[in-house]
């Protein structure tokens, strides 16, 4: 009896081990990658982070209208984009810290769907190029009212009524957390087969290169798609 007990012990202890090899096993199969090696942030859920129908490679990003470091990596992104010609994903994660950047990014949603995505963009590079000169909401108030006009748009009384544009920001901001982002901006270059973290923007061109040699020839023929973050949330 004793013999049995023992055998069914260590018969239990290996199965102990297997399952602990395979969980371990599991996690470095899903082990993330960054540009440069070993500088990336670690992430709960990153599940949601690929390129949408169609496409092989694409940039996904987070990023904070009044964030410095975001506004030295968008002009490297915009550049990317345009020159391989794939897809951005990007969504809005205004941190908390700041006083405006919430506002700023649902102003940017409201051109982004009532006006043109061009325009959104054109709003959100001016912006960055800005910050420095907006401290407060008042001061983003007055800029965006200039701006507007400079535009030949007409600027609503209230930007948001039915709270749509901040819900989409609220959207954008819950599956940064579901992620778990720990700072602005977060750039991943992402295929089917798995994503790298852009750490330093000097290195996201190497970066796109080599997805795009892992991918095949077809995606980078694809034509040039700026998405809207909203819609490809994964929530």
């Amino acid at each position: 009896m004793r013999l049995i007990a023992m055998n069914r012990s260590v018969a239990r202890s290996i199965s102990l081990f297997a399952a602990a090899l395979l969980v371990s096993a599991g996690l470095s199969g899903v082990a993330q990658n960054s540009a440069p090696p070993g500088k990336g942030n670690s992430f709960r859920d990153t599940s949601m982070v690929k390129p949408p129908a169609g496409s092989k490679v694409a940039i996904y990003e987070f990023e904070d209208l009044e964030c410095p470091a975001c506004a030295h990596a968008y002009p490297i992104v915009h550049a990317a984009i345009d020159r391989y010609k794939i897809p951005l994903i990007r969504h809005d994660f205004p941190l908390k810290m700041h006083v405006w950047s919430f506002d700023a990014a649902v102003t940017a949603r409201y051109l982004q769907d009532k006006v043109s995505p061009k325009v959104a963009e054109d709003y959100r590079r001016d912006v960055f190029a800005s910050q420095t000169s907006i401290a407060s909401k008042d001061d983003l108030a007055n800029y965006t009212r200039h701006w507007f006009q400079q535009h030949g748009q007409n600027m609503p009384f209230v930007m948001d009524p039915s709270g749509l544009f901040t819900a989409e920001v609220n959207a954008d901001y819950t599956l940064g957390e579901r992620i778990g982002l720990t700072q602005t901006p977060t750039i991943f270059v992402v295929t089917n087969k798995g994503w790298t973290q852009i750490m330093d923007p000097n290195y996201l061109y190497q970066t796109i290169d080599t997805a795009l040699a892992q991918a095949g020839p077809a995606t980078a023929a694809k034509p040039a798609a700026k998405t809207a973050a909203k819609k490809q949330s994964g929530l």
